[in-house]
């Protein structure tokens, strides 16, 4: 066997270890420097309300729009998938692939109707509305 007919099963197999490692590294990076830069301008802040502020933009949370918008992008992978499989492949585990993505896509949509944004976030919205 030549080298490179070697090296292709080793990079096949690596290459998706490999891609969960990039991302992870620049997510990490991109974390600590969002951080970095909190707390160089806390550090310059006097108001204690103005870093509840800033601290308060450090939470992730995901809005009911959020998941009504995500879920209706994978509600159309699902069907697309779902075409695919039926008339471009004709073979049933892709098609069936196609509507459990799909049916992910509703649930997410449900969610995003059943739990509305949280009264927090409803109140902060008012409150900077009434401060402009």
């Amino acid at each position: 066997m030549n080298p490179p007919e070697v090296l292709i099963p080793i990079l096949a197999v690596l290459l998706p270890a490999i891609i969960v490692w990039i991302v992870f590294v620049y997510n990490t990076r991109n974390n600590k420097n969002k951080y970095d830069a909190i707390v160089a301008a806390s550090q310059n802040i006097n108001n204690p309300e103005d870093i509840k502020e800033l601290l308060g933009g450090l939470k992730d949370r995901k809005s009911s729009l959020d998941l009504r918008r995500s879920g209706v992008v994978t509600i159309f992978a699902g069907i697309g998938l779902f075409f695919f499989g039926y008339f471009g492949l004709q073979q049933r585990v892709v098609y069936g692939s196609g509507l459990l993505v799909a049916f992910i896509g509703i649930g997410q949509m449900i969610a995003g109707y059943i739990y509305p944004n949280q009264s927090e976030e409803i109140n902060k919205a008012v409150e900077n509305f009434e401060k402009k």
